[in-house]
């Protein structure tokens, strides 16, 4: 038996031991390994629930429900509103305790609704090491249970399991919150989390992979993996860029020309929005004729 498989059967076994479980559920990699995990050691005593908001973009509430069924699993939403609470408008370091406290007290509400005691999440033991993460404060403060944190699964184990399920989104990248291109300090609001998810929306129609745009008060800047670069530095992009990103309701739209980088409007980074703005290509300024 690999290390993988033996990984996976000592969950398993951990997890058939509940009578219960409803998996917060997102449609990542992470969440769906716990899901799938949870269907296989407890059937229909397994519930996965996805949280929709204002900052989960519609193409990922939409991957959430297809790999639910390509699971098997049971599928709940329940709906709450980011924007309701002042703290988190407030966009302060504290933007992702706020966020994640909300969206599993919602999970924790559909969970005594459906008489099912334990909520999980797909906290993976990657993430402690991290950096800046206050959402894992909500998770220990709630008591959310963390299967492959408790097991000690890294991020890449995550991937292989996801592989043995033969789970489509086995190598989908990382996908945080859309208030997570809002700089620390800008207020989150409809209008600013409604441009992002538009400007995103065409990157993804566009083929890029792994990319994020980052909302400077009325300044996208754009981010994309560094083995997508040449593609978005092709005068055909810059165009398409200017004309359409700009539609999305943005002033002026900009390439950073480091590449995408998770957590790079955060405060662990000490980026301010000008630092940041300060070392991007302008893709208003050059001609592409």
């Amino acid at each position: 038996m690999s290390a993988v498989s033996e990984t996976v059967a000592a969950v398993r076994e951990d997890l058939a031991e509940r009578d219960g479980l409803l998996v917060a559920f997102s449609g990542g990699v992470d969440s769906s390994v716990v899901a799938a995990l949870a269907h296989d050691a407890l059937g229909e005593d397994a519930v996965a629930c996805t949280a929709k908001s204002e900052t989960l973009p519609a193409a990922e509430l939409g991957d959430a429900v297809r790999v639910a069924e390509e699971i098997g699993i049971r599928h709940e939403l329940v709906e709450f509103s980011e924007l309701s609470n002042p703290e988190f408008v407030e966009n302060d370091d504290q933007r992702c305790y706020h966020c994640r406290s909300m969206r599993l007290g919602a999970m924790y509400d559909r969970a005594r609704e459906l008489g099912i005691d334990v909520v999980c999440d797909g906290t993976n033991a990657s993430d402690v090491g991290e950096g800046h993460r206050p959402g894992l404060r909500a998770v220990e403060e709630l008591d959310a249970y963390s299967p492959l944190l408790e097991h000690g699964i890294e991020k890449e184990q995550v991937r292989a399991v996801a592989r043995e399920y033969d789970l489509s989104v086995a190598d989908k990248p990382s996908m945080a919150c859309l208030s997570s291109r809002i700089p620390t300090g800008l207020e989150v609001t409809e209008e600013r989390l409604s441009r992002v998810e538009k400007a995103e929306r065409l990157l993804r129609t566009w083929g890029f992979e792994q990319f994020r745009v980052r909302d400077h008060d009325g300044l996208a800047r754009i981010e994309v993996g560094e083995d997508e670069l040449d593609a978005a530095l092709d005068p055909d992009f810059v165009r398409a860029a200017r004309d359409h990103i700009g539609d999305c309701g943005f002033d002026h739209v900009t390439l950073d020309l480091h590449g995408y980088r998770t957590g790079s409007v955060s405060p662990e980074d000490g980026e301010s929005g000008e630092d940041v703005v300060a070392d991007v290509f302008d893709a208003d300024y050059p001609s592409v004729e």
